[in-house]
C-alpha cells in the first residue's frame, strides 16, 4: 500500500514538472503570436525592436529583437524547434536554473550580434535556438546525460544549418550569422558555469 502511494506521489511531481515546464514556453509563444498578428492585423512594423549593430538605435533589440519575425513561415518554424524542443528541455531538464540560464543565452546572444553582426535590423529568435540546442548538447556531454545529447543532436538534425549559418561565407543573405555566432558564443560560456549542476535597413537578418 505504501508503495503503491509512493509510487503515485512520484508519478504526480513528475507530471507537475513536465507541465510546469511549459508555462514559460507558451508564455513567450502568446507574446510572439500576438505582437505577429498585431502587425499582421495593423499594419505595424516592429522591425525597430531589432537589433541595429553598433547603433544606439538598436539597443533595444537586445531585449526585444527574439520576439520579432519577419513572417509567419519563420515564427512558425521557431515555435517548434525553440518552445517545444530547446526551450522545453532546458526548464524540464534543469528546472533551479532554466530561467537563469535563459536570461544570460538572451542577453550574452544579444550582445554579441550587437557588436558583431553587419548593418541592418536583426529580428528573430534563431540566436536563442543555436544557443539552446548548443547548451543543452555540451552540457549531456558534460554531465553525461543522454537524453540531452540525444534531443539536441535531433533539434540539429532537424533544424540542419545550425552550424553553417555560424559563417558568412555559407549563410544565406537574409541570415543573421552573427546572431548564430553569438548565440553560440553565449552557450560555450554558459555551459562551462553549469556543468557541474546536474540536470534537474540595409537589410533585415533573421
Amino acid at each position: 500500500m505504501h508503495r503503491n502511494q509512493h509510487n503515485y506521489d512520484k508519478m504526480k511531481l513528475e507530471i507537475q514538472k513536465i507541465l510546469l515546464a511549459f508555462a514559460l514556453p507558451l508564455l513567450l509563444l502568446f507574446i510572439l503570436y500576438t505582437l505577429r498578428t498585431m502587425e499582421s492585423v495593423m499594419n505595424w512594423d516592429f522591425i525597430t525592436w531589432g537589433i541595429y549593430p553598433k547603433e544606439t538605435k538598436g539597443i533595444m533589440g537586445i531585449l526585444t529583437s527574439p520576439l520579432i519575425h519577419a513572417d509567419w513561415g519563420n515564427i512558425y518554424l521557431r515555435t517548434l524547434f525553440l518552445f517545444f524542443f530547446s526551450l522545453w528541455c532546458l526548464l524540464y531538464f534543469y528546472r533551479d536554473l532554466g530561467i537563469g540560464i535563459l536570461f544570460f543565452i538572451w542577453i550574452v546572444s544579444g550582445i554579441l550580434t550587437f557588436i558583431i553582426g553587419k548593418p541592418g535590423w536583426h529580428i528573430g529568435a534563431s540566436s536563442i535556438i543555436y544557443s539552446l540546442a548548443f547548451f543543452l548538447f555540451f552540457s549531456g556531454i558534460l554531465r553525461k546525460h543522454v537524453p540531452l545529447v540525444a534531443l539536441s543532436l535531433l533539434v540539429t538534425f532537424l533544424y540542419g544549418s545550425l552550424v553553417w549559418n555560424m559563417f558568412p561565407q555559407f549563410a544565406s543573405s537574409t541570415t543573421s550569422w552573427g546572431g548564430t555566432l553569438g548565440g553560440r558564443s553565449g552557450r560555450n560560456s554558459r555551459s562551462y558555469i553549469v556543468q557541474t549542476q546536474r540536470p534537474s535597413t540595409t537589410g533585415t537578418f533573421h
